[in-house]
């Protein structure tokens, strides 16, 4: 939604290429005082454009993705998901294979150049597009044209700032952290984001 409304193209895929133009339709329709160019395709569509953003529940991301190895081979693929599981009122971190959900995609995908980022952002708000947006990105990957990629395409979201926050390695406790954030918006009953002082003003 915020990319659309940033000017990009966005393409929503899915197994189901008309379920995906259907939920792109509902978007566009729920918001008619914006100009969002946002369609659906198959993944295999999808995994066909600029850059991917993978964008579904952690624990199906490598049986997703692995089938797109060829086409999404040379790309930069996007994983924001997060290990979490929830335990009464809190969100607890889980430790994937590998360290991370990230570093679980980069397996799956050897010839893609994998990023990490988008975990510590609150999805309710981020498909308000009324609502104002003021928080800093964590980036990490192994490939620095990812990270600069992904650092530029979190700067096209107003009021989001993408930070290069080095290796794969910095995945792990960049998705962990997201169990933290919602446990404090849950208790809190905010939206809370994160915000990393001391840098200069742009």
């Amino acid at each position: 939604m915020r990319l659309a409304a940033a000017g990009d193209e966005v393409v929503l895929g899915s197994r189901d290429a008309e379920r995906a133009a259907g939920v792109a339709a509902g978007l566009v329709e729920a918001w008619p005082d914006h100009t969002l160019a946002i369609t659906g395709a198959s993944n295999e569509d999808c995994a066909s454009t600029d850059l991917v953003v993978m964008a579904t529940p952690w624990d199906g991301a490598v049986a997703t993705i692995k089938p797109l190895a060829d086409v999404l081979a040379g790309k930069v693929v996007v994983s924001m998901a997060n290990a979490l599981v929830k335990e009464g009122r809190e969100f607890l971190a889980l430790m994937p294979p590998r360290g991370s959900v990230a570093a679980m995609v980069q397996a799956a995908l050897p010839r893609s150049l994998v990023s990490a980022s988008f975990h510590h952002l609150p999805a309710s708000e981020m498909e308000k597009l009324t609502t104002p947006m003021a928080a800093d990105v964590l980036v990490c990957s192994d490939h620095p044209e990812a990270s600069e990629a992904t650092v530029a395409l979190v700067d096209r979201i107003a009021g989001l700032r993408g930070i290069n926050a080095g290796s794969m390695s910095q995945a792990a406790a960049i998705e962990a952290f997201t169990a933290v954030l919602i446990t404090v918006n849950i208790r809190h009953k905010v939206h809370a984001a994160v915000q990393l002082s001391g840098f200069p003003d742009a």
